[in-house]
């Protein structure tokens, strides 16, 4: 109870310093419109609304992401993984409103109809891949603290991971050697069973393996953590700056 107290605070002073950061608030607030308003423009030849749905949620997913990558990156001076996780799920809170803001102006914007087949499988599946991003970027934390310019680091991996997730562009477009990589990236399954619950599919098999990997994610944050202290106590080679 203890561990899940420290969560809990954690993650929600760390949410109220993130919505009052000038650079991550204001942020997350322009970033949402402006991919939502670029995918509908790019989408919006196939003059479907299946079609259209389904880049309104990707973009959605996008803006979420981005409230992860780049800013978690940057994120280490919290030396702990119990501090620091609240820390990423916070950011990955802001993509909430990615969500929310996306569909919002697809609809008022564009006139997107806001159909949600399953609405409780579609919340779960919302909620399970916020816990995922903030395992990833746990992970992306523990693992960039070793560079000085890890706020670029986490920038660098924003797009890439856009790309093999399938958050806009169908994997089955890609060349067969992404597909596996994007297997073992959690925002892949989070967006599939997103994308499912609201198109009327099956996300419970997705939500799970989501679920999994960003567990994975958590536990393989907090070993990377261990080793990360271990050798600045050693070597004093730890840059913060």
């Amino acid at each position: 109870m203890s561990t899940l107290r420290l969560l809990g605070v954690g993650w929600y002073f760390q949410f109220k310093m993130i919505l009052r950061s000038p650079f991550d608030g204001i942020g997350n607030v322009l970033y949402p419109l402006f991919f939502a308003t670029t995918a509908l423009f790019v989408f919006r030849a196939g003059q479907s609304p299946r079609t259209l749905i389904y880049a309104s949620l990707g973009a959605a997913v996008m803006g979420m992401w981005s409230s992860v990558s780049t800013s978690a990156g940057s994120a280490m001076p919290r030396h702990f993984s119990l501090v620091m996780l609240p820390a990423t799920l916070g950011l990955a809170t802001v993509g909430i409103y990615n969500l929310a803001a996306t569909l919002l102006w697809g609809r008022l914007v564009f006139g997107i109809p806001l159909t949600i087949t399953h609405p409780l499988l579609f919340a779960l599946s919302v909620v399970g891949t916020v816990l995922a991003f903030g395992g990833l970027g746990l992970l992306f934390a523990v693992s960039f603290v070793r560079f000085r310019a890890a706020w670029v680091l986490g920038n660098f991996f924003e797009y890439p991971v856009w790309l093999i997730c399938g958050f806009l562009v169908p994997l089955a477009l890609l060349p067969g050697w992404v597909r596996p990589i994007s297997w073992v990236l959690a925002p892949t399954w989070g967006m599939s069973a997103i994308r499912e619950s609201a198109l009327g599919g099956t996300p419970l098999p997705d939500l799970l393996l989501c679920l999994a990997l960003g567990t994975a994610y958590v536990a393989l944050g907090v070993l990377v953590t261990d080793r990360v202290l271990y050798d600045a106590r050693g070597r004093g080679t730890l840059s913060l700056t």
